[in-house]
């Protein structure tokens, strides 16, 4: 073990100065492939895909291209139930708000309390609203028990929305399952599959949901492209008022250039899914291995349902002045490493994650938790070199003697 540290070290100084990035969750470098359809469609394919006209039937093909071949990466046998958006948050919004404008009246939706932002403060305006809103806790894991999914089932409960990859701790919820309960009571199921698409493999011909979330910059697309999935059959109202475009759920002239590179990252990823997904794997256990002897520096989320390519950590000893985990993040960046931490600052004050608090999680040491998470790019090099840096600073910070090899 050790000549494997040092061979890693050696690498990186021969090199020079090396970059490592480690947080490809929150987003992703375009692939070549991705950014070349984008060029083709700004030079050559450049039409408003609503017009009637030869340079727009270009651009329209362009889109509906893209539309299968996003389609393609879930196995949804329907392209037309593919609706682009601006991004997973748009995407968010319009599966929980197209729900709740069906309804004149408030009803009951269902949510976990680990939801992406783009899902609970979405909800919180609902309850500001009048809507009646359950959140479902988790373990101390990260992870639903589907039994109180099934207590908190009401009359009016009208729309379930539980997260399939948490973004910050990596647990996997039990989404087959969960969707089943909320279908047998009748109530539409809602999944953010951000994070899990391109990582894990989603099928929306046997997954019982009925709208799931989708980004493009989380699976080496551009930026400012999303998708909904709507199931067949299932009614919403749209947030937009304009034209119509796709299908009259998201007016606005689509961004032709994004959804091109959305399309092309979409097909790919689908392409080399089981291959990355067993690479990443090796590599995420690898790192939670080379840690596993620091003192503090304690695992989060479930390790066995888990996104393949996430790592994430709490600093048991952080007190939000000197130690936190946004000190860790500054600390390995001047290392030229790049990973990201849970814990919120707002007006100079450090807030404590609200997903490791909803863990159980002390409020100090919801402030330590820091997140690791691996790609394309990353490498066993750059999995050993992180454990020796993250060692090395972790042992300046707080004075315990910390083994390197």
């Amino acid at each position: 073990m050790l000549s494997q540290f040092y061979t890693s070290v050696f690498t990186h100084l021969i090199i020079g100065y090396m970059q490592v990035y480690l947080d490809y969750s929150a987003t992703t470098p375009p692939r070549p492939e991705a950014i070349a359809a984008m060029h083709a469609v700004l030079t050559q394919q450049w039409g408003n895909p609503s017009s009637l006209h030869e340079w727009g039937n270009r651009a329209a093909l362009v889109v509906e291209q893209a539309r299968i071949q996003v389609a393609g990466l879930i196995n949804a046998t329907h392209p037309e139930s593919i609706i682009f958006t601006s991004g997973g948050t748009e995407a968010d919004n319009l599966a929980i708000m197209g729900v709740a404008r069906c309804y004149s009246v408030p009803q009951h939706i269902i949510i976990s309390n680990v939801e992406h932002s783009a899902i609970s403060q979405t909800v919180g305006m609902l309850e500001n609203w009048g809507w009646e809103v359950t959140r479902l806790g988790v373990n101390n894991r990260g992870r639903v028990n589907p039994q109180d999914l099934t207590a908190a089932l009401r009359h009016n409960t009208v729309l379930v929305s539980v997260i399939y990859g948490q973004s910050e701790v990596g647990t996997v919820q039990p989404i087959a399952e969960l969707g089943q309960i909320a279908r047998r009571h009748g109530a539409l199921f809602h999944t953010d599959a951000v994070q899990a698409a391109g990582r894990i493999p989603l099928d929306v011909e046997n997954l019982p949901v009925d709208l799931l979330s989708l980004s493009s910059h989380k699976l080496y697309g551009p930026l400012g492209a999303g998708a909904l999935y709507v199931r067949p059959g299932v009614e919403l109202m749209p947030l937009l008022g304009g034209g119509g475009q796709e299908r009259g759920l998201r007016s606005g002239t689509q961004a032709t250039p994004a959804i091109a590179g959305f399309g092309v990252a979409a097909e790919l990823a689908a392409q080399e899914l089981a291959a990355e997904r067993v690479r990443l794997i090796e590599l995420r256990d690898r790192l939670f291995s080379l840690l596993a002897d620091v003192p503090g520096l304690i695992p989060t989320g479930d390790l066995v349902h888990r996104l393949p390519h996430h790592v994430s950590f709490t600093l048991e000893y952080a007190d939000g002045e000197k130690l936190s985990g946004k000190t860790l993040v500054r600390q390995l960046n001047l290392a030229g490493i790049g990973i990201s931490a849970g814990a919120a600052c707002n007006s100079g004050k450090l807030n404590p994650s609200p997903i490791l608090l909803a863990m159980g999680y002390s409020e100090k040491a919801a402030l330590g938790g820091i997140r690791l998470t691996l790609g394309r790019e990353t490498t066993v090099a750059d999995i050993d070199w992180t454990a020796i840096v993250v060692k090395q600073v972790l042992q300046r910070l707080t004075n315990v003697e910390l083994a390197i090899s």
